[in-house]
């Protein structure tokens, strides 16, 4: 009788952790984002410099608990064509899952697209935080996509090793 207490008890603790752990996960850190005047950006290929594009529809989410789990949805009256000839273009773009809640966002798509040359990546702006740059995807429709994505010199310095001479210094305690 009393192991069946204790076999009940353990069940009940780990349907509740398991229940508390996908909720923690997948839904308590994530924040909806307010967006302002510029909320899409794209980096010149004259400047250099990260410019607001006309956007409209934005929806975003984040969290503060990791710097590679901003995802975006909008949507953009400019062409592909002319987003090619002005902004700088992604070839090693590779979107993250978003959370299911988030149904605007389907990476598995997004980079199929991508790979298939129907979406176009673009350097949406580099070292939102140090190593992370935002990509940005647009369709021939003007659907369009964000997220965050670890850069080259994020990869080296947050794996440990020093920061390669091409990368900007990494931040006090990141080395």
């Amino acid at each position: 009788m009393i192991a069946r207490i204790v076999i009940v008890g353990l069940i009940t603790v780990s349907l509740i952790a398991g229940a508390a752990l996908y909720y923690l996960q997948v839904y308590a850190f994530y924040d909806d984002v307010q967006v302002d005047q510029t909320p899409v950006l794209l980096t010149s290929v004259a400047t250099g410099e990260a410019e607001g594009i006309a956007a409209s529809n934005v929806r975003t989410v984040n969290s503060d608990s990791s710097p590679i789990r901003f995802r975006g949805c909008f949507e953009t009256t400019l062409s592909q064509a002319m987003l090619s000839e002005t902004y700088v273009i992604r070839d090693d773009a590779d979107p993250l899952v978003a959370p299911a809640w988030f149904d605007c966002f389907d990476a598995e798509a997004i980079g199929a697209d991508l790979t298939s040359g129907t979406a176009i990546a673009f350097m949406g702006q580099e070292n939102v935080q140090y190593g992370i740059d935002r990509i940005v995807a647009i369709y021939p429709d003007g659907r369009g996509y964000a997220w965050h994505q670890i850069n080259a010199c994020g990869e080296v310095v947050f794996d440990g090793d020093p920061t390669p001479d091409d990368c900007p210094p990494a931040p006090e305690g990141l080395n």
